[in-house]
């Protein structure tokens, strides 16, 4: 592989990155108030996505039960995508686009907040989630890309849809992973103090 090949991966990464900021920054802060909103009433978080989202719905899970850049209390978070015998089961009983609402229905309370993940908003098992959500009586948090998809009409009012301005699934995802970071972030200030 050329060095330039490399170069211009890392240009046109932070120049996305750049780009995405007067989408998202606003959006982002919303997103963090309402998760905050949710945490000190004690309710809960859900994650979802398929495979780089499923990592990235691991990920935020994982900084909120450990910890992301300093020590607090573990915050309730559940990855959705991490259970083999509930997917397979769902997915052998029901269908594959049923994995993740099986799971809202049965874990997601009112109050709860669904961060939702699909790059391209399309992705048919996260659209249920969504519907499962609403009938839950929870908010979703949608992280997209490729404006936005099918995502656009799953969402409702009170819902927040963080939607990167690219159409490329890598730059998407590495934007998704930085909105997940500021997230982290703003969630640790509110809750304990900027440092």
């Amino acid at each position: 592989m050329s060095i330039e090949r490399i170069t211009k991966h890392f240009r046109d990464s932070a120049q996305t990155k750049l780009d995405s900021i007067d989408h998202l920054a606003v959006p982002i802060a919303a997103a963090v108030d309402v998760i905050v909103g949710a945490l000190t009433s004690g309710n809960k978080i859900l994650c979802c996505g398929n495979g780089g989202s499923a990592a990235d719905a691991q990920h935020f899970a994982a900084e909120l039960i450990g910890r992301f850049e300093r020590e607090r209390p573990s915050l309730p978070a559940i990855a959705l995508t991490t259970d083999s015998s509930i997917l397979t089961a769902v997915a052998n009983d029901y269908q594959f686009d049923q994995v993740f609402a099986r799971q809202v229905r049965g874990l997601g309370q009112p109050g709860d907040v669904l961060l939702a993940i699909t790059t391209s908003g399309n992705s048919a098992n996260v659209l249920e989630a969504i519907k499962a959500a609403h009938e839950r009586e929870m908010i979703v948090i949608a992280l997209t890309g490729k404006g936005g998809g099918k995502m656009n009409e799953a969402l409702g009012d009170n819902d927040m849809h963080l939607c990167v301005p690219s159409e490329r699934t890598a730059r998407i995802q590495e934007v998704h992973l930085l909105s997940i970071h500021c997230l982290c972030d703003g969630i640790d200030a509110l809750l304990c103090g900027d440092e």
